[in-house]
């Protein structure tokens, strides 16, 4: 709801499979979307279809944490390109 509040369109799944159709449909009005935000658990049940973006420049998809707390996934995608982009990995461990 804080991201409404925001002006942020919500898309609200019940699992995997409902998240799977909302990021496909999400992604193919990439015009409409430059950035999709996921929570990270359910981030991690669709890592392969997220995988299929990582080097697009739009969407990008974030991962933030839900209401359980940080995976680490956020931080570790983030890690991971800063590290394609730079070479080297210079956030630190």
């Amino acid at each position: 709801m804080g991201f409404k509040a925001l002006g942020l369109e919500a898309v609200a799944v019940e699992n995997a499979q409902e998240g799977l159709a909302a990021l496909r449909k999400l992604t193919r009005e990439s015009d409409d979307y430059a950035i999709i935000y996921i929570e990270e658990n359910l981030a991690a049940e669709l890592e392969h279809e997220i995988a299929r973006y990582k080097d697009s420049p739009t969407p990008a998809i974030i991962l933030i944490p839900g209401r359980e707390g940080s995976l680490g996934l956020g931080q570790n995608a983030l890690k991971a390109a800063v590290e394609r982009a730079v070479g080297t990995n210079i956030l630190g461990e």
